[in-house]
């Protein structure tokens, strides 16, 4: 397994972010910026970062303080790790971010506010700082797979449903995936999770190329 290591980021202009970071043993496909959930860099963050690592993507993660979390900090820290992707030489079109849970809803909020080659979020949590998912999905800047649960929740599942109407309206690509009875983890359910993972290097292959 590829291992990971965690540096500290500087910038010229002053600007500062703790940065995890796994990298390719092989041939270089492409940067990915890893939105954590809200349990922050935890061993399941550094294993997806290494999986990732291991399919070709220069993989990291911004250590994000969720707790008060704004849209305009989470903008500032992805535009800062999208930087260090592009000085270790990933070009533009082959720069993407993903998310799940709280990270989830972050990779969606990115991606409708910067123009990236992919994006994709597995489950979301709302956030109290961050905009409504449904609110934002029509006004998608990079193609966005999200794939979702409903932990068995009849309303959950009509929410969902809205958020593929929304995103349907956005001028990129969008596919919205729904896993009935899985819940926002898909910890609980080991089939719909090797799904969304086969689900998210597909659309990675389709986009960053």
């Amino acid at each position: 397994m590829t291992s990971t290591s965690t540096v500290d980021y500087q910038r010229t202009d002053g600007r500062a972010l703790r940065l995890t970071f796994s990298a390719p043993e092989g041939a270089l496909r492409g940067g990915l910026v890893v939105l954590h959930e809200a349990d922050g860099v935890t061993d399941g963050v550094k294993m997806l970062l290494a999986s990732l690592a291991l399919e070709g993507w220069l993989t990291v993660t911004p250590h994000l303080e969720n707790a008060e979390l704004t849209q305009q900090d989470l903008l500032d820290a992805t535009d800062i790790t999208l930087a260090w992707l592009v000085e270790r030489g990933v070009e533009a079109d082959l720069l993407g971010v993903m998310g799940f849970d709280l990270g989830g809803t972050a990779a969606l909020v990115v991606a409708s506010h910067r123009r990236l080659g992919a994006a994709v979020s597995v489950g979301g949590q709302q956030a109290a700082e961050l905009p409504a998912l449904v609110e934002i999905a029509g006004r998608l800047t990079s193609p966005w797979l999200g794939m979702y649960g409903d932990a068995g929740d009849e309303a959950g599942g009509a929410e969902v449903e809205r958020l593929r109407d929304a995103a349907a309206s956005a001028k990129v690509a969008t596919n919205v995936v729904h896993y009935p009875g899985a819940n926002h983890r898909f910890d609980a359910d080991p089939g719909a999770a090797a799904e969304a993972w086969q689900r998210t290097l597909n659309w990675f292959d389709a986009h960053l190329r």
